[in-house]
């Protein structure tokens, strides 16, 4: 059996199924092979599950605090497994929403593992065991990461768990330890301790989330202690052994070697590019350890063959990314000039509070030696829309250079950072000025005055909180 297509793509994941919608709105003959799931890591064991989750634990937490608004909630029956039923309910209708939108815009889907021989052919073993030849004229590879599994002895013990494992949880344990400091460490360490779970977190560095701003870093780390999180920095893993009762660590720490008792210890130190089983070399695609060399138009060095997404260098491994790559990938497929900016991709780590940031951090600013660099700030504390929710943990961070005072970095710690972000990415990639973004006008009462607030400390002083 053989089909031919203007363009082929290797991945349902985020980067694959916008770059197939896209590719089909512009009237490009367009198939997708997906070997698993619709949706790929972030839609089934990624981001929409793990925001369940996290939403869930929020609920909790605002439920123990009610009593401040007026509520006795004395007696309260919390069930892991309805909330579970929540997280599959979700994940079900969203992965049916896609396969509807690719059967309404005429793409066809090959559930199966593809083989490409070259930039015109690809060869899909279905899950029933049928081999399907499609030739096509582009191919967009689409394949996503996998997670990291350093050699550290005892890491193939049962009760060692990945994110995905994590997520699927039927009950929750009374201990966990989770190994790593980046987004997902952390995002997971903040559902479980939410949901009232004993949660250590271990991490061989000095510091979390090198991407982001150290001031809102540390910040965010002193809330999590707070709120019971137990923190060990510069604690390399040396070995996970079995007990009785679950598991112990051993790690190498500042008063030398120390153990941590857990039921569950969860494994999360980071994702690498998965090239999906192709041979890349002899598809003359360049890749390296980060992923697969790309240019702005996503095209890799192999004519007619592009990538999008996680497997992509540097590897941001954010679905936004993925989505917008996919686009750019269907567009020049399709005879478009299209282009991919990296500069100003907006981070978010949906911990309690959230951090979200744009930009460049302060450290980086002063790293790249900006002149009349300016840092602006305004606290939750004085926000009235913060306080009238009980949410007051946090700031807005605006950083300016130059004559002119652009904006060059916005870093937000607090509620729905993830949500007010989006307006520190347009003034950092529009260049726009602290002036400028002061005299918007941002309406009352709403977390957005927060931004308006912090921009006019640059040049004049916020005017809900004391002078500079």
């Amino acid at each position: 059996m053989s089909d031919k297509y203007q363009v082929t793509i290797i991945g349902g994941g985020p980067g694959g199924y916008l770059a197939a919608l896209r590719a089909a709105s512009l009237g490009l003959k367009t198939a997708v092979v997906e070997k698993e799931a619709l949706g790929g890591v972030c839609l089934n064991h990624g981001c929409i599950p793990t925001k369940v989750l996290t939403h869930g634990a929020s609920l909790y937490r605002k439920i123990h605090s009610a009593d401040e608004f007026g509520f006795n909630m004395d007696k309260i029956d919390f069930s892991f497994a309805r909330l579970q039923e929540k997280k599959k309910a979700v994940v079900g209708e969203l992965t049916g929403h896609i396969a509807e939108l690719l059967k309404n815009s005429q793409v066809d889907l090959f559930l199966g593992t593809a083989k490409v021989l070259n930039s015109n052919k690809v060869v899909v073993t279905t899950n029933n065991g049928e081999d399907v030849v499609l030739e096509t004229d582009n191919i967009i590879l689409a394949t996503g990461s996998e997670e990291i599994f350093p050699p550290t002895p005892g890491l193939d013990l049962p009760g060692v768990i990945t994110s995905w494992e994590a997520l699927a949880l039927e009950e929750l344990p009374k201990t966990m330890a989770v190994i790593g400091g980046g987004v997902i460490a952390l995002e997971m360490a903040s559902i479980f301790m939410g949901l009232g779970v004993k949660v250590t977190i271990v991490h061989r560095s000095e510091r979390f989330l090198r991407r982001m701003d150290l001031e809102m870093v540390r910040r965010l780390s002193t809330y999590l202690r707070r709120s019971g999180l137990q923190i060990m920095m510069n604690s390399p893993v040396e070995k996970v052994e079995e007990t009785k009762d679950g598991l112990i660590i051993t790690v190498r720490g500042k008063k030398g070697e120390e153990t941590i008792e857990a039921e569950k210890v969860l494994l999360s130190v980071g994702r690498k590019a998965s090239f999906g089983g192709q041979d890349l070399e002899t598809l003359g695609v360049e890749y390296d350890s980060s992923g697969i060399k790309v240019n702005s138009r996503m095209q890799t060095t192999a004519p007619g063959i592009y990538a999008a997404g996680d497997v992509t260098a540097p590897g941001y491994f954010l679905a936004h990314v993925a989505y917008h790559q996919g686009l750019v990938a269907a567009e020049n497929i399709a005879g478009f000039d299209s282009h991919f900016d990296g500069s100003f991709v907006p981070g978010c780590l949906f911990t309690d509070p959230e951090l979200a940031c744009v930009g460049m951090s302060e450290e980086e600013a002063k790293e790249k030696g900006l002149e009349n660099l300016q840092v602006g700030k305004f606290p939750f504390s004085a926000c009235g829309k913060a306080a009238t929710q009980g949410e007051v943990e946090g700031a807005v961070k605006i950083i300016t250079a130059g004559k002119e005072q652009k904006v060059v970095g916005v870093h937000i710690l607090g509620p729905h950072a993830s949500d007010l972000i989006q307006e520190g990415t347009l003034a950092v990639s529009k260049g726009t000025s602290a002036s400028e973004l002061a005299e918007l006008i941002h309406p009352h009462p709403t977390l957005s005055e927060s931004v308006w607030e912090a921009a006019m400390a640059i040049n004049k002083a916020p005017l809900h909180f004391g002078r500079r």
